[in-house]
């Protein structure tokens, strides 16, 4: 290291807080917390965030607000594009992730620490997504993983912070909760097996909402702006108010099984229901207002934004080539998308659009058509089978 000065990419959980004490106790570093706020974090954790982090001995703490950036650059081309990894999971850490290392490295420059540190294990994901941002980006920074490097269990750091008087009730940290605008992971004992669900408590938002409610979506070129009829200056308070509509129903939640950058098989809970219910609701919409082959090679292009997105290549020039791509769709997908609430669902209702493919003028699906003739679809019909009579006509069997 060029100097003892090291920049902790910091979330107040229980693996950052170890990495807190341990860097400045154990390794006698000058540890500077940083925490990225991608919209998962009220005034009131950043407060009691920062009153930890200095009093396990970080030297500063300092938050930096990627909120608005992470959805320019991000968020709303996973909604033009769909994203569900393996039809299932929104990438709600998976893109936060790469925000996080890249303000992680920025700071440390703006310092000049000579070292970075996170604390992801070893085995998952979020270490190959930080070390890849921090190696891109952070000019010779040295990489300090604690907890990949000690290969520590939950148990082992907890008993550690308590030995050194630390006891702040760990025990809440059964569960590791990654909260941000674009959903909340979960984690837990139950998410190591490949059988057992996350009980109810696991669940950082409770169902007390059973009455069912309609919501109505206003989308402007792929991109939610109005809820309810209410307008918002920035698309990130547009979620954040169907959010709260849409959480106290408990929507959203489900467990992604898939497969991690390093080759093994990785479980994780979520809830994200301002995410899966904009995701569904624009893809509704897309149905309605863009052609067959259009939404084809969305959905291939889509597919895999997603995958190279969680195999942590946002940083690859081909994401800019595949965003404009995506963006360029989005033209015509513009109207309003009903949902309705349910506890533990949602309905998509129907859309209103002024580009509906699906116009009357032209006839209605499985009753009249008014662009062509019985005669014409005859011949159609005729040419449309040739090369598969032929086939047949050889092969007899």
């Amino acid at each position: 290291m060029s100097n003892h000065k090291v920049v902790l990419a910091y979330s107040g959980g229980l693996d950052t807080s170890f990495c807190i004490l341990h860097l400045t106790k154990d390794k006698g570093l000058e540890v500077h917390a940083l925490t990225v706020d991608t919209g998962g974090f009220s005034a009131e954790q950043l407060k009691t965030m920062e009153e930890r982090a200095l009093a396990l001995g970080a030297k500063s703490f300092r938050v930096a607000n990627a909120l608005t950036d992470y959805y320019d650059q991000c968020i709303r081309y996973m909604v033009f594009g769909n994203v569900l990894r393996n039809n299932t999971y929104p990438l709600s850490v998976s893109a936060e992730r790469m925000f996080q290392a890249i303000e992680t490295a920025k700071y440390a420059q703006e310092i000049g620490a000579g070292a970075v540190a996170h604390g992801s294990t070893g085995a998952g994901n979020d270490q190959v997504r930080f070390d890849l941002a921090f190696n891109v980006l952070g000019q010779n920074l040295q990489i300090i993983t604690p907890i990949r490097d000690m290969q520590l269990s939950r148990q082992a750091e907890i008993d550690y912070l308590i030995e050194n008087g630390y006891n702040w009730n760990w025990e809440k940290a059964k569960y590791s909760i990654n909260q941000g605008i674009w959903g909340t992971s979960v984690g837990g004992a139950e998410t190591l097996t490949s059988q057992k669900s996350l009980p109810e408590e696991a669940y950082p938002t409770q169902l007390s909402e059973k009455e069912p409610s309609v919501v109505e979506l206003q989308f402007e070129k792929g991109e939610l702006q109005q809820v309810n009829g209410q307008s918002y200056s920035h698309p990130t308070e547009a979620i954040q108010a169907l959010q709260q509509l849409a959480g106290p129903y408990a929507i959203g939640r489900d467990i992604h099984v898939g497969d991690t950058i390093i080759g093994i098989k990785g479980r994780v809970g979520f809830e994200a229901a301002a995410p899966l219910i904009i995701i569904k609701a624009h893809h509704l919409l897309e149905k309605h207002t863009l052609t067959k082959w259009q939404q084809y090679w969305k959905d291939q292009m889509g597919n895999w934004y997603g995958m190279m997105l969680h195999e942590a290549q946002f940083l690859d020039p081909v994401m800019r080539n595949i965003e404009t791509f995506l963006e360029d769709t989005q033209e015509y997908v513009s109207g309003k998308v009903w949902v309705k609430l349910i506890p533990y669902r949602f309905e998509l209702q129907g859309i209103e659009s002024p580009n509906d493919l699906m116009n009357s003028a032209f006839g209605h699906y499985g009753e009249m058509n008014k662009g062509f003739s019985g005669e014409d679809v005859k011949g159609f019909t005729k040419i449309l089978g040739n090369q598969t009579k032929i086939f047949h006509s050889i092969h007899k069997k």
